[in-house]
């Protein structure tokens, strides 16, 4: 069954909290779900029973809660191995406590009643993704307020479980096992809890890896990607282990041996039509990837993935992002995703040299950086707003393609500026724009690109050299 998941930011931590797919959504977003029944219809005791200042009942969560233990427990005894069938007013009660948890006062409850170890109980005797989906749900709902979250993860067979489904083959229960998992990790309180048990348990790599390269849903991708970045964001350690990591003798499968750089690739390439949310996770990692030695070294090798990453991160940037058609105001659209691009790219075309297929950026490449530092001029000169020009993603994404630009037209031969004068991504404007990038902190690349272009268009040279005479 595919799980749509709707989330909202807390204030407290990075995290978000997942509605059941069962129950039909307000338009707005986390809404609390109807009273279960015994609140209701009156009762005068309602506020005995209630929990918190909330209007859910005590009594309807027990009765709840004791009617799936024992509908597990009874279908363990009969038949232990044949899958368990949820009853359709079964999973809609439990769809109700899933949405319930998404009130701190009821994550409260449910910690006080000790429903994570009953609900740990119910996820090792489930024989029904369903069910076990439903129940991490409710779990990550209660991980997403730092108390209750501190006691479920001190819980330490939970801590096991978790990782161990995400060996799972069930989509939705991968998906909600990442979200707690994530949820868990972006708490300062226990994250350090979480990456030890992640450090030690080896199959959450192999798994990762395998979801990445395998799967084809988009929601999962994008929430394991998500749970990547924060584990490399948070340890560069866990990084560099999982980089140089080889593959064990049981992993036989191909994707399992496929290194984390063609991990991410790959999903990466899953979700660029269908994901720019996800993309962008995927190209934020692989920046991360080479921020550290190995993970250059592992790009830079000759059979890496380096090349694959280079040719589709180009695509991406030259064919879906910042057309000549576009207004300056699509840059600022675009910046977020554009940034982590060209990071990428700018790391890759420094260690391009060891690849032997690769000599030089590719034209339309070169095309682009031009429009977009152009973008950014003209956004500067055309009245934009004050907080635009002072975007520090805007600048940043100005200082990276200034200092690609800077590396490639520091050897940059005449035939290609001749090409990008032809083609018509190097006009009066651009090499303007280009020349006032350069010409101040990177001379030595200005004066190359003045000299080559003085043969490949002497006109244009001479505009160049009459605004910016050295």
């Amino acid at each position: 069954m595919d799980c749509n998941v709707d989330g909202a930011d807390d204030d407290e931590v990075e995290t978000e909290r997942s509605s059941s797919p069962a129950v039909p959504q307000s338009p707005v977003m986390d809404r609390n779900p109807s009273p279960p029944p015994d609140t209701a219809d009156g009762h005068e005791d309602g506020d005995v029973d209630a929990i918190g200042d909330t209007v859910y009942s005590k009594h309807w969560l027990f009765s709840t809660l004791t009617r799936l233990i024992q509908m597990v427990t009874e279908h363990s005894e009969v038949d232990s191995e044949g899958q368990m069938q949820l009853p359709d007013d079964d999973e809609e009660d439990l769809c109700r406590v899933w949405d319930m948890a998404m009130d701190k006062d009821v994550a409260g409850f449910l910690q006080e009643f000790k429903a994570t170890d009953i609900l740990l109980g119910v996820i090792a005797k489930s024989r029904c993704p369903r069910l076990t989906e439903i129940c991490v749900g409710i779990l990550g709902n209660i991980a997403c307020f730092p108390d209750t979250c501190l006691t479920l993860s001190q819980n330490e067979p939970l801590g096991a479980v978790l990782l161990l489904l995400l060996g799972d083959t069930d989509p939705p229960t991968l998906l909600e096992t990442s979200r707690l998992l994530l949820t868990c990790v972006s708490q300062k309180d226990v994250c350090s809890l979480w990456l030890q048990r992640i450090r030690q348990q080896t199959s959450v790599r192999s798994n990762l890896f395998f979801i990445m390269c395998s799967s084809t849903n988009a929601d999962l991708l994008e929430k394991v990607g998500e749970l990547v970045d924060k584990l490399f964001d948070l340890d560069e350690e866990l990084m560099k282990s999982w980089i140089t990591a080889q593959p064990s003798e049981e992993e036989d499968d191909g994707e399992s041996r496929l290194g984390v750089a063609s991990c991410l690739l790959e999903a990466a390439r899953q979700l660029r039509s269908e994901c720019p949310n996800g993309l962008e996770v995927y190209l934020h990692t692989l920046q991360l990837l080479t921020t550290i030695d190995e993970g250059i070294q592992t790009f830079a090798a000759p059979d890496g993935p380096g090349i694959g990453v280079w040719d589709f991160v180009c695509d991406v940037v030259c064919e879906d992002l910042c057309q000549p058609t576009d207004l300056p105001v699509v840059l600022q659209e675009q910046k977020s995703i554009l940034v982590q691009a060209f990071a990428v790219l700018h790391a890759l075309y420094r260690c391009q040299d060891q690849w032997h297929s690769r000599s030089d950026a590719s034209i339309p490449l070169i095309g682009t950086i031009l429009r977009v530092l152009q973008f950014h001029a003209e956004g500067k000169d055309n009245g934009t707003s004050k907080e635009d020009t002072e975007d520090e993603q805007l600048q940043t994404l100005a200082e990276i393609t200034a200092e690609f630009l800077a590396d490639i037209c520091i050897q940059i031969p005449k035939d290609t500026v001749a090409d990008l004068v032809k083609e018509g991504y190097l006009t009066e404007k651009t090499a303007l724009t280009a020349a006032g990038c350069l010409v101040q902190n990177f001379k030595t690349s200005f004066q190359h690109l003045q000299s080559v272009l003085s043969e490949a268009d002497p006109q244009m040279a001479d505009m160049v050299r009459e605004q910016f005479p050295v």
